[in-house]
């Protein structure tokens, strides 16, 4: 039996948080919610996800030092950014860096669904 793609999400709002976990989940895949960034760095079960959804601005780590981080411990997941403040230039840097998109909030839910459907489904 094939088990479902994980999908970590990062996210310091929590109602952000839970909605996008919620629309993960409604998509039969399992969400993997964290408030920092950090915690997501530390978690034992990083090497198994399958994507990364990021809110860009966070309290102490951001989604782009998270970013960094990914990379230089050279792990490859397709990360997807999400943020209230949408910059030219911090949109450059994160697909620069290699993120498959940035979003800003308030994002169309159906553009989430065809980013997470394109990378998890070959």
């Amino acid at each position: 039996m094939n088990k479902a793609p994980r999908i970590a999400i990062v996210d310091d709002d929590k109602s952000c948080r839970m909605a996008l976990g919620s629309l993960v989940r409604s998509l039969g895949y399992k969400p993997c919610l964290f408030s920092r960034a950090q915690d997501l760095l530390a978690s034992p079960e990083i090497d198994d996800m399958d994507c990364l959804i990021s809110d860009v601005q966070m309290p102490g780590m951001d989604g782009l030092e998270l970013q960094r981080n990914l990379v230089e411990a050279g792990r490859s997941i397709p990360i997807l950014f999400i943020t209230a403040y949408p910059k030219e230039s911090v949109r450059q840097r994160a697909l620069a860096a290699g993120a498959e998109g940035v979003l800003a909030k308030p994002y169309n839910a159906q553009v989430v669904i065809d980013f997470i459907e394109r990378i998890v489904k070959p």
